[in-house]
């Protein structure tokens, strides 16, 4: 697992979620284990325990039980298990492409849980966007407004140097991205002269969003902020970094951009990322033909039931 991880850094790709996972999860199991006596008996029987395993709060020492009555959190574990499967799988392959073993067969033919990724998408509304930039001191406001008109993580923007906005093709470039390649975002009129008053006095080098006190974002120092300023803005619950990154893919997807577009936007390998956050937002014919031709069979109580509520 730790050749998987310098590897993985060599190749320019953020190791922090995978070796968290590993040493949580994987290492206190499989750590003294060789990898050609693994079986697919053991490593399935290792993947339903992590169902009912304490949910682990990171940085906190506290854990919480599993409600092995509630489906929905059962789910949630699932969908948890077949993600730390997922990295133990590359882990053990990137062994096998090595040769430090014969067969990949052990591991292969354990299978993740079905059914259970569910994406549950949730992202703000232009008015709430409009709140929440109004609600943010001025350094966290130019932060949430860079991720708002580019989509990037967190990461991307707190690295972002002022050499990499090109006002003439209008784009910022992403040089360390999750996937580790770079990528090229394209911005509107909005967004470009948002990010030409950002850059209009900082060097090549500089680092574009900063907070007042001119030290670099942290995810520490970001948090708390971000949270008080969703209070002000009447938006509950909070909304965190990754909620504006789905509201950038969402009002894209909302307007009909094709999912290859969001997916090159927002740095996704593929579209199937895309596809299951955000298909279902598009634009929909079936949608659309469904609504212009199915009669209202003369009810229009539900209307006036929501008129009365307003006004109430």
């Amino acid at each position: 697992m730790q050749d998987y991880l310098t590897h993985h850094k060599a190749h320019g790709k953020s190791a922090d979620r995978s070796e968290h996972t590993i040493k949580a999860h994987i290492l206190p199991t499989f750590e003294n284990r060789p990898v050609e006596a693994l079986s697919a008996r053991e490593i399935q029987r290792w993947q339903n325990k992590l169902i009912t395993a304490p949910i682990r709060q990171r940085g906190k020492k506290a854990v919480r039980k599993v409600d092995p009555d509630n489906p929905d959190a059962i789910r949630k574990r699932k969908a948890t298990a077949n993600r730390v499967l997922t990295v133990l799988k590359a882990g053990l392959n990137h062994a096998y492409h090595n040769g430090v073993v014969k067969s990949a067969d052990a591991w292969r033919r354990v299978k993740p849980f079905r059914g259970v990724d569910v994406p549950k998408v949730r992202y703000l509304s232009e008015d709430e966007c409009r709140r929440l930039l109004n609600a943010c001191d001025a350094d966290l406001r130019a932060l949430v407004r860079g991720a708002l008109q580019t989509g990037c993580r967190f990461g991307e923007l707190a690295r972002m140097q002022a050499s990499d906005f090109n006002p003439d093709g209008g784009t910022v470039t992403v040089r360390e991205a999750k996937g580790g390649k770079a990528r090229h975002v394209p911005l509107t009129d909005a967004g470009i002269q948002a990010f030409e008053l950002l850059t209009a006095d900082l060097k090549g080098d500089d680092l574009i969003f900063t907070r007042t006190d001119g030290e670099p974002w942290g995810k520490d120092y970001y948090q708390r902020p971000l949270r008080e300023a969703c209070g002000r803005a009447s938006i509950d619950p909070p909304a965190s970094f990754h909620v504006l990154r789905h509201t950038y893919g969402s009002a894209l997807a909302l307007r009909g951009v094709p999912l290859q577009v969001i997916a090159y936007a927002l740095g996704h390998s593929d579209t199937r990322m895309t596809e299951r956050h955000y298909a279902h937002l598009q634009p929909s014919y079936a949608a659309e033909t469904i609504r212009a031709h199915l009669p209202s069979y003369g009810d229009d109580k539900p209307a006036k039931v929501r008129k009365l509520r307003k006004q109430a």
